[in-house]
């Protein structure tokens, strides 16, 4: 039984390049993703200054 070399190479070369593709996509989406979630959030709007907010002692 000959095993025919250059299909399985080829065959093999084409699984890593979509590996490879696979991996790129989703890193960039990943990054859209956590951008998205980082900048969802409305920031709430303080006016006036609380007493009781530990945040403002000095």
């Amino acid at each position: 039984m000959d095993v025919n070399w250059n299909v399985i190479a080829v065959v093999a070369i084409l699984v890593l390049i979509l590996v490879v593709l696979t991996i790129r996509k989703n890193l960039r989406e990943k990054k859209k993703l956590e951008n998205l979630l980082n900048n969802d959030f409305k920031k709430a709007q303080k006016d006036d200054v609380d007493a009781d907010d530990a945040a403002n002692e000095k």
